[in-house]
């Protein structure tokens, strides 16, 4: 069984025990922070990545392997500073490649789903991608190649990367004192994942804070502007699916619709939310331009149906850790997990 697939055994409920205690402490607390639909959604989007991951389903444009084979100079030694110098480097690319993400129409369709619940709990934390097949983050791992890490400490890494970004999704932690200075926090990701627009585009970092301020994309959680959390052109829908590629196919349509070629050329990589003037004339879509004025998206399902979606997702979650049980998928993880 692969290394990523057995780290799922153990954070998988963790995760869970962690979720039904933030759930908790919310209703002790008096605040909401979840929906059945909502918290549905977010966890089949995190069933549909993880089954994606374990049948390693996906397309790397270069790899990491390929890289330290081919432009290594020196060993960095000794092992322990090699493993910091691999974490740094890890969580450097992970701050491009999730501003990459942001910043690119064609790349924001990899992370949307990320972003689309108007909630912000530890659930929406695996609310994930199933559309990011395409692997590109070795490209930011140069440093790492060139001083010969060896490729085994990302493949044990970078799951714990990516698990050491869950906690951090939640409401009902405040300002961490000297930690906002070092660590990313839930402060600083809820203005993250914020649609004001002092809040936008803000704060891409994963585990240190310090790449935003670097680069220039730290803003701090204000105290009289409460972050409203979805996305600018709603979803509207709980189905996982859809919310995977409705920004693709809204891509395509305006490449379809505009007037001039250059436009159909270029609306891929031109900055997210971009249209071809004809087509943002012609062809309106739905923008929140004012978030004190959003409208959560609800629908108004009974219990019968919620305890029916419920009973689907538990018995899918245990098909899917069947089949890894039963297939022994992989013998070494060797995906980067960045997002």
């Amino acid at each position: 069984m692969s290394y990523y697939i057995s780290t799922l055994y153990i954070a998988v409920p963790a995760f869970m025990i962690l979720i039904i205690v933030e759930e908790f402490i919310a209703r002790l607390k008096g605040v909401k922070i979840n929906s059945a639909e909502d918290m549905i959604s977010s966890l089949s989007s995190g069933l549909t990545n993880i089954l994606r991951d374990g049948l390693k389903i996906t397309v790397i444009l270069i790899s990491y392997s390929w890289m330290v084979g081919h432009i290594a100079i020196i060993t960095l030694q000794p092992v322990w500073l090699a493993i910091v110098f691999a974490f740094l480097i890890e969580d450097f690319a992970g701050y491009w490649i999730h501003r990459l993400n942001h910043r690119v129409n064609i790349f924001w369709n990899r992370h949307v789903i990320h972003h689309s619940s108007e909630e912000f709990n530890l659930s929406c934390a695996l609310r994930q991608s199933i559309s990011n097949t395409l692997r590109f983050a070795a490209i930011f791992m140069i440093p790492a190649a060139l001083v010969n890490i060896p490729p085994k400490y990302f493949a044990i890494m970078s799951p714990i990367h990516l698990f050491m970004q869950f906690w951090y999704h939640t409401r009902l932690i405040g300002n961490m004192g000297f930690l906002e200075y070092i660590l990313v926090t839930p402060s600083h990701h809820r203005v993250h994942h914020a649609i004001n627009p002092e809040y936008l585009d803000k704060n891409y970092s994963q585990i240190f804070i310090f790449w935003d301020k670097l680069f220039g994309t730290f803003q701090k959680e204000l105290t009289d502007k409460e972050p409203v959390f979805g996305v600018l052109r709603p979803a509207n829908t709980w189905n996982p699916i859809i919310i995977n590629y409705k920004h693709l196919w809204q891509l395509i349509q305006d490449a379809w619709h505009a007037d001039k070629i250059i436009d159909k050329m270029i609306i891929w990589f031109m900055p997210t939310g971009w249209r071809p003037a004809n087509v943002d004339l012609e062809y309106p879509v739905n923008i929140i331009d004012n978030p004190k004025r959003q409208i959560k998206y609800s629908t108004n399902n009974s219990i019968l149906v919620i305890s029916w979606a419920w009973v689907h997702l538990i018995v899918t979650f245990f098909l899917v850790f069947h089949l890894f049980e039963e297939e022994k998928i992989g013998d070494v993880y060797q995906h980067l997990y960045l997002f």
